[in-house]
């Protein structure tokens, strides 16, 4: 029997809540200061580990200060330095991309609608939505691996598709709260609903999963 929205969007509530007092601090993973630099990070991050991306962007952003640092950069010594990350050619071609872009369309402000994020060279969805999320304080959802597995798990969305569960989402979470329990979801993720070898025993959200156990 097909579960009803109302039910979904209950039990939405609770995790949020359940997280909200495991991680009182939702705090994003990437280190950054200014918002061109989560943007970057954020690109950065695709297929390669946060922690890395913290390594690597500590050069990186002592060289390149601004947004126009990185739109007037050399694209072989991005490359030089974000080598660690993997597809370091691509992500570097698009950091340099983006940042001319925003110089040259957007008179060196970072926009602030997913419509135009994503005009951006290498800038997804995911990075679209933080951005929002984090920089403008506007309702987000970032689809990152753990959101996609734990809502998955908690039967709040049904597709392992990033834009799908997105939009099944957006119709459950409350909107001022979306941003925070995706930057909770990765702590989740990391600490206990594990992709493998997940703690069902020591889960806050045992008792509102339908997975608990299996």
């Amino acid at each position: 029997m097909k579960e009803s929205k109302k039910k979904k969007r209950g039990r939405a509530e609770l995790a949020v809540e359940l997280l909200e007092k495991k991680y009182p601090d939702a705090v994003c993973s990437l280190t950054y200061v200014k918002p061109h630099e989560l943007m970057i990070a954020g690109r950065l991050s695709a297929q390669c580990t946060d922690a890395r991306v913290n390594i690597v962007t500590k050069e990186l952003f002592a060289k390149y200060r601004t947004i126009e640092d990185f739109a007037n950069a050399d694209v072989a010594d991005i490359e030089r330095i974000i080598m660690p990350c993997g597809l370091y050619k691509t992500k570097a071609k698009s950091v340099v991309g983006m940042c001319r872009s925003i110089m040259e369309d957007y008179g060196g402000e970072i926009p602030d609608t997913i419509e135009e994020l994503t005009k951006l060279p290498g800038i997804g969805r995911k990075t679209a939505n933080l951005i929002l999320g984090d920089v403008f304080g506007k309702p987000a959802i970032v689809c990152d691996t753990h959101c996609i597995r734990i809502c998955g798990r908690l039967g709040l969305t049904t597709s392992k598709d990033p834009v799908k569960t997105e939009n099944e989402l957006r119709e459950l979470l409350p909107p001022e709260k979306s941003s925070d329990f995706c930057h909770r979801l990765v702590l989740f993720g990391r600490e206990v609903c594990k992709a493998r070898g997940q703690k069902c025993a020591d889960c806050e959200l045992a008792e509102i999963c339908p997975s608990c156990g299996k």
